[in-house]
């Protein structure tokens, strides 16, 4: 009897196993963890994402979307400079309960969470469920950090450091425990990165390293390899059935390419910048690095001094991490992401010196922040600021004398993470505050875009933002038709009005013209002459003036210049011969 009692414990008055007791708090504890994450995407999307709303990149993502969802083939219908895998997974979006434009905002700031969370698990190697209080509270803190002041949307490099992050989670995960669908999972959510933008080609190669260096690899291997490249070979399949192969490999080996040159070169060019505001943080951290490398060699033999001394110098790490956020004010032309980026590179070849062991998790979230950076517009690794800070202090953290007297104080670990909750809510709220993404500050943003069309309910923009929305709308309804497109700045307005683009290009920026993009632009206005029943609206608003909060015409003439980049709009309006017409700000092309 008193083997049977020891196998059950009482719960509730209730008599249960206690497996499933056990069972019941995993649960318990998941849920808690879910819950976080979901406030924290809520509360961020309720007191930042919504306030700011600029027509062109808050709506690129969603746009390609929308046209897979209405069956058009990736390269073949969709001209693109990336692989279409971002296009393919916000899908999702558009069947995600409230309105379009804020639940997509919500599921980009659980993506950030989880690559926080996936990351730390890596760096930690410690499972969600054994966190407490301070260090959960220390990942939400970095997760805000990794927003900073990027608008809150669906992009595709937001997706490919979460599936990075993910599948090698799931990856580590599965070899360590002997789990194959974990394992086959991470490896196919790290080659599905590399199809969202091409500079995320290095998370496939990691994955393949990772999967190798484990036991009974040769085993292993197809299915890997199978799983590594599912996402891929899906992809190309289906690009090659829709007649589009030969069209995807133009596009995609078109495009300007991006090296990381910045990142990696940060001082390079002027060392000067070394002993200036944000740099000058990077040559403190690895002053402070070295001192405390010599201590941490020299191990117990200093005594107590050495460990005291060693305390200070790690809290003088933490200071110049800190500082560097300070000093970075959340602006990319500062630098502060590569001077993070740089820090952590130190942490590492110093956690690697002392512990005889290479964090290969460090080396992970390094090599992440590299591929964010291989980028046209934003070329710094930005959004990945709260990870790459946070990991280079788990690292110094890692080589100090023993910290568990300081780790048991739960009270402790739980007022320091929850303070930095608090300040990295303030900094990213007051940064939003002062000036949205191409937006103007919080208390100029008074108008309500749910007003012009339900999938934009809660997004509040400036006056003139909310005009040029609005008249988009109207002249819909003044000139119907159907097809339309809005050139070149809108890519939002197909997914809010459901509009079908007949063109195969959303935003036709210099840079996303690859291939033979411009013929196929034109032989497309032959087509809509032959075909008829089309409107074709052009811009003569910069999308500059918006983001300023400048005027917009309420009614322009027929014969207005409009917003064109390389000539292509112009020749496009010249080519349409449909009846001239003029709406709002607006002018274009209309056959009934």
């Amino acid at each position: 009897m008193r083997g049977r009692e020891t196998d059950s414990v009482d719960v509730a008055g209730a008599t249960l196993p206690a497996a499933d007791s056990i069972r019941r708090r995993v649960a318990l504890r998941w849920g808690a963890h879910a819950a976080w994450v979901l406030v924290l995407a809520m509360a961020t999307e309720l007191r930042v994402g919504r306030f700011g709303f600029h027509p062109s990149d808050q709506g690129f993502i969603l746009a390609q979307a929308w046209r897979v969802l209405q069956g058009e083939v990736p390269h073949a219908d969709i001209i693109s400079a990336r692989p279409l895998g971002s296009a393919i997974l916000h899908v999702v979006d558009f069947a995600l309960p409230g309105p379009l434009f804020f639940a997509s905002s919500c599921l980009a700031m659980v993506q950030i969470a989880l690559t926080t969370i996936a990351f730390a698990v890596l760096v930690t190697r410690r499972p969600v469920l054994s966190w407490g209080p301070g260090l959960t509270a220390l990942v939400a803190a970095a997760a805000l950090l990794n927003l900073n002041g990027f608008p809150l949307m669906a992009w595709h490099t937001v997706d490919g450091i979460t599936l990075t992050a993910c599948g090698a989670w799931a990856l580590d995960s599965g070899l360590r425990k002997g789990n194959p669908y974990a394992r086959l999972g991470g490896l196919a959510l790290l080659g599905a990165a590399v199809f969202v933008k091409q500079s995320f080609v290095l998370a496939a190669v990691i994955g393949l390293v990772w999967t190798l260096w484990y036991p009974n690899r040769l085993r292993r291997l197809p299915g890997d390899v199978l799983a590594l490249g599912a996402f891929g070979i899906a992809y190309v399949a289906w690009v090659s059935i829709g007649g589009g192969f030969g069209e995807m490999v133009g596009q995609l080996t078109g495009g300007v390419p991006a090296y990381g040159e910045r990142l990696l070169g940060l001082w390079l060019e002027d060392p000067q910048v070394l002993l200036r505001p944000p740099v000058r943080e990077l040559t403190f951290f690895a002053a402070i690095a070295a001192v405390l490398l010599v201590l941490r060699l020299a191990g117990d033999r200093l005594g107590a001094a050495g460990r005291v001394v060693s305390w200070l110098l790690a809290l003088g790490g933490a200071a110049a991490v800190v500082w560097t956020v300070v000093d970075g004010r959340f602006t990319a032309s500062s630098r502060w992401a590569d001077v993070l980026w740089w820090i952590l590179a130190v942490a590492v070849v110093v956690h690697a010196t002392v512990r005889r062991k290479v964090s290969w998790a460090g080396l992970l979230v390094l090599a992440t922040g590299f591929m964010t950076s291989l980028s046209w517009g934003n070329d710094t690794p930005t959004l990945l600021t709260g990870s790459l800070a946070l990991t280079a202090l788990l690292l110094l953290g890692f080589v100090l004398p023993d910290l568990s007297p300081v780790l048991r104080r739960t009270w402790l670990t739980a007022t320091a993470g929850l303070t930095a909750v608090v300040l990295c809510g303030w900094a990213v709220v007051a940064h939003h505050d002062e000036a949205a993404y191409l937006d103007l500050s919080h208390d100029k943003l008074t108008a309500d875009l749910g007003t012009v069309s339900p999938a934009m309910r809660g997004i509040r923009t400036n006056p003139s933002t909310y005009t040029y929305v609005a008249q988009i709308r109207d002249c819909l309804q003044r000139y119907p038709a159907s097809r339309v497109a809005v050139l070149p700045d809108n890519p939002f307005a197909y997914p809010v009005f459901g509009l079908r683009n007949p063109f195969p290009l959303e935003w036709p920026l210099p840079l996303e013209i690859v291939g033979d993009a411009p013929q196929r632009m034109l032989d497309t206005a032959a087509e809509l002459n032959h075909e008829g029943d089309y409107l074709v609206l052009f811009e003569t608003v910069p999308n500059k003036t918006l983001a300023q909060g400048g005027p917009v015409p309420a009614q322009v003439g027929a014969d207005a210049p409009i917003v064109d980049y390389l000539g292509l709009e112009n020749a496009l309006r010249a080519r349409l011969t449909g009846q001239p017409v003029a709406c709002g700000s607006f002018v274009g092309k209309w056959v009934r």
